[in-house]
């Protein structure tokens, strides 16, 4: 062997190990994104071990699966495409407001899952026309500046909640909630002093050492899983079979149609980082894609799909832009679906260790909401702008869920959640008031008055 063919494999072999790494990465990445989230709205849905755990395998297989797709034939950019935060924070609420004010949990997935399958549905098609670009004229970065906020105040109080095993009576468990303040300080404290890329690992380390110290601290409180772990990765609507139930249907399809601007968000930003242009045609292809997946995930109990803002920050702090690099971790991800072993084995992970990682990982969406409406100037009159969608939603979080039950049960679905009625408000005085006049007349009002 010359020297020519040994520069030649050395390089070779620096290149794959370099490219695996990356791609162990980005299997960290998206595993920390994807875990909790069957974890969380199966507590909710008060859903057996084997059950959580057959969601969980679909939630790895499925998110790789639609991100290898979305990387090779879709937008073809290394951004995850998974359950989206959106649909997440939907579920939650509506688990909690709509069977609180009288609906069973049953009727309430297969509510859910009707409304998903719409959703998807309505995604591929418009997507496929190319009518997203008109949504985004409709949600404003006012309207969807709201939105955030929203969202970041309804998942933090539901992680919140589950940090210090808030119960349905109104008591909390103060040697879980102290366990979980601790938790919820070494994960930010990795954000804001983590060196190099330790940052990136702040919820994977948090999950790990949380859990260890769980078993410690509560050794035996948290039961494992029966002989069967896994469950069936054919397992067709664990929810509830599809009914139609209005309020939920078109409170989903709503929140759909705000999941396919972020879509746009998402990816004109990502181009940046590629300096490169987006097509029409990947805009069309990654909406097919998304929608399809997100239709399969409301037949085996996973929230659709949507792209992942968070992959931005990754792709900033890493520089890891191959997409080789992220299909290696996706097909990683899809591996461990089909484990269910190893599956049933994440499946432990008590709900308050995850509960505190969140409270401190989603604390980045309120930046995001910030930046959303940056340099734009609010005086006494604009105020209005933010204030009463953000403040009118946030009050009707507050309102207990049984205050609803006298509301028709079609309605209860809208009405008690505070993020669909925050969006409304938004939406409507977006459309129904000049903004631009008064921010006009308070800037001559003090040209006038000025010395």
């Amino acid at each position: 062997m010359n020297r020519q063919q040994e520069h030649f494999i050395t390089k070779y072999m620096s290149q794959t190990s370099s490219l695996v790494l990356a791609g162990i990465q980005w299997f960290f990445f998206l595993f920390t994104n994807t875990v909790v989230v069957p974890l969380s709205i199966g507590h909710n849905f008060q859903m057996s071990p084997d059950a959580i755990a057959a969601s969980m395998q679909h939630a790895f297989l499925l998110t790789g699966a639609v991100c290898i797709l979305q990387a090779v034939f879709g937008h073809r950019y290394a951004v995850m495409d998974g359950p989206s935060g959106l649909w997440w924070g939907l579920t939650l609420s509506l688990t909690v407001s709509a069977s609180s004010a009288g609906m069973s949990l049953e009727r309430i997935g297969g509510g859910l899952a009707a409304g998903f399958l719409l959703a998807g549905l309505t995604m591929a098609v418009l997507g496929r026309l190319g009518a997203a670009h008109l949504l985004q004229k409709l949600f404003t970065p006012m309207v969807k500046s709201a939105m955030l906020f929203l969202m970041t105040i309804q998942l933090t109080m539901n992680f919140f909640k589950g940090m210090i095993g808030y119960t349905e009576f109104g008591t909390f468990n103060l040697p879980v909630a102290a366990l979980s303040v601790a938790i919820a300080i070494l994960v930010a404290l990795i954000q804001l002093k983590g060196r190099g890329k330790l940052g990136n690992y702040a919820i994977l380390i948090g999950i790990v050492t949380g859990w260890i110290a769980y078993s410690f601290v509560f050794p035996g409180q948290h039961a494992g899983l029966s002989g069967n772990s896994g469950g069936s990765l054919f397992t067709l609507f664990p929810w509830g079979v599809p009914t139609w139930e209005p309020g939920i249907i078109v409170t989903a399809f709503f929140v759909g149609l705000v999941n396919m601007t972020n879509s746009i968000t998402t990816l004109s930003t990502v181009e940046k980082i590629y300096e490169t242009q987006t097509t029409d045609q990947q805009y069309k292809r990654s909406y097919v894609l998304t929608g399809l997946f997100s239709m399969l995930s409301a037949c085996v109990g996973v929230l659709p799909f949507g792209l992942f803002a968070s992959s931005i920050g990754f792709l900033e702090s890493t520089r890891i832009l191959r997409r080789a690099a992220f299909i290696i971790g996706a097909a990683m991800l899809c591996i461990l679906g089909l484990t269910p072993s190893v599956t049933a084995f994440f499946a432990q992970i008590p709900p308050s260790v995850g509960s505190a990682v969140l409270f401190v990982a989603y604390l980045q969406m309120f930046g995001t909401a910030l930046r959303t409406i940056e340099g734009t100037a609010f005086n006494s009159k604009t105020i209005y702008r933010v204030a009463l969608p953000v403040l009118t939603g946030v009050a009707v979080m507050n309102i207990p869920a049984e205050a609803f039950q006298a509301l028709p049960i079609y309605l209860i679905p809208i009405i008690s959640n505070g993020l669909v009625i925050g969006v409304l408000v938004s939406l409507i005085l977006e459309k129904s008031v000049n903004w631009s006049k008064m921010e006009n007349a308070s800037t001559t009002s003090k040209t006038v008055t000025s010395p």
